[in-house]
């Protein structure tokens, strides 16, 4: 969403809130590894992720937890990458020929073409974007949300004592484990959303939230129910198949690994594995939780 740490350095700390938990992690200097991590529980209903709703209901709450997760993490750093429920964020793939040379010409066509796109008024968001070059165009990875909605977030970092200077949501952060080199699908799941992304040579295709009736208690057999729609579309579209599926969020991947691949015939495997995880964790933190605050440190 935003980027404007000190001389354009990548923060070495992240910290993603979720409706129950904080998760906050430093990534070793060489960021291959993390180095420490942490997992704080919130208040129940102190975090409820919406696009047009205040999302903090608790502000103070939040704070605190971010104040712990991140001291027990941070050493002397302060910047830190905010990464921030998918379902405070809207995230849209935009096609265009051509865009203006100038940074806020193009913003401004980048925000005509989001006008119908968006459940809010695009004057009052904050939208930022990533261009992919493909086949002669342009596709943006364009991700927005409310002005009011992330400076909630950005003041409870500012509050804790720290600067957010990257914010992400946690879809997007979360594909930066992901290897793409050939067609493959990402999914990752919580309480509330199914994020589906689709990657080919590292480029993003397909992105889709879909609405988690189920929770994270859904079965491996549901997702991939949930998830097969977009396999065909992609399929449909591109005249190629899925040949790797990463999968994240849920505490069971194997029995969802089984599931995806009797539907797909692709390799499944979990988006974190152990090998990323090499620091020391302060408190229980699931590994299958780990996926956007991995996906924002590692390189």
């Amino acid at each position: 969403m935003s980027s404007h740490s000190k001389a354009g350095a990548r923060p070495r700390l992240a910290c993603e809130i979720s409706p129950d938990r904080v998760l906050a992690a430093r990534v070793s200097e060489n960021r291959h590894v993390l180095e420490t991590y942490t997992g704080h529980e919130l208040r129940p209903g102190s975090v409820v992720p919406d696009l047009t709703e205040n999302n903090l209901r608790h502000p103070d709450d939040v704070a605190a937890c971010i104040r712990d997760a991140l001291s027990t993490v941070a050493g002397r750093y302060r910047d830190v990458i905010a990464v921030l429920p998918d379902a405070a964020v809207r995230v849209v793939l935009l096609d265009f020929d051509t865009l203006p040379d100038n940074k806020q010409e193009a913003e401004s066509v980048v925000r005509f073409r989001l006008k119908k796109s968006l459940p809010f008024d695009v004057d009052k968001a904050k939208v930022s974007y990533h261009t992919q070059s493909s086949g002669g165009t342009l596709r943006l990875v364009a991700a927005v949300a409310l002005s009011s909605v992330l400076e909630d977030y950005e003041s409870a970092f500012r509050e804790a004592g720290f600067s957010p200077g990257v914010v992400l949501p946690s879809m997007l952060a979360a594909l930066g484990a992901a290897d793409a080199k050939r067609p493959t699908l990402v999914l990752k799941v919580d309480a509330q959303t199914i994020s589906i992304a689709i990657l080919n040579s590292q480029h993003l295709l397909l992105l889709r939230n879909l609405e988690n009736t189920r929770g994270v208690a859904i079965t491996g057999e549901q997702l991939a129910e949930e998830v097969y729609p977009s396999v065909v579309f992609f399929q449909d579209t591109y005249q190629t198949n899925i040949e790797n599926i990463f999968v994240a969020g849920i505490p069971d991947a194997a029995a969802a690994a089984a599931a995806l691949r009797a539907q797909t015939g692709a390799e499944v495997q979990e988006l974190v594995n152990g090998s990323l995880l090499g620091g020391a964790t302060e408190g229980s933190v699931p590994r299958h939780r780990m996926a956007g605050i991995v996906g924002a440190l590692i390189t």
